[in-house]
């Protein structure tokens, strides 16, 4: 990520901030490079297992040249989309826990490594989401593919 990449992305992400300056700061001064932004603003952010999350971001990643911004976890244990806001409040699917209005994400700082949580796909300042019914899409591909490869009972 370029400085100037860097830097539209700290603005778009820390104009959601109720104090942008105190957002700064935390990113500055915390040990673990993240701080907490309140989702259902700017993005709400749908959170899957890894183990639906990663062939998800697999096949999402064919379908488009750049999704919206994708958070992972160190232990990938869970991803996070960027859908827009209000996706979570018609979000059906089991399985998926939503961010939204009146919740806050953990959000490392674009282009640098942090601890806890990390972005495979930073967000570029632009607004960029991930369409949510692409989203959905590539999450059925991803099941089936492993409802596929899992052993089948008997064999």
């Amino acid at each position: 990520m370029t400085a100037s990449g860097a830097k539209a992305a700290v603005e778009w992400l820390v104009s959601v901030a109720p104090d942008p300056d105190a957002c700064r700061w935390e990113w500055e001064r915390n040990p673990l490079g993240v701080a907490l932004l309140p989702a259902g603003r700017r993005w709400d952010v749908l959170i899957l297992p890894g183990k639906l999350g990663y062939p998800t971001f697999d096949v999402l990643t064919r379908l488009v040249d750049r999704p919206g911004p994708v958070l992972a976890d160190f232990g990938d244990a869970r991803m996070g989309f960027f859908v827009p806001p209000g996706t979570v409040a018609r979000w059906v699917g089991t399985g998926v826990r939503g961010a939204g209005g009146g919740t806050w994400i953990v959000v490392p700082y674009p282009g640098k490594v942090t601890g806890g949580v990390r972005w495979l796909i930073p967000p570029d300042g632009s607004g960029t989401l991930t369409d949510a019914s692409l989203l959905e899409l590539a999450m059925h591909e991803a099941a089936g593919r492993l409802a596929r490869e899992a052993p089948q009972e008997g064999d």
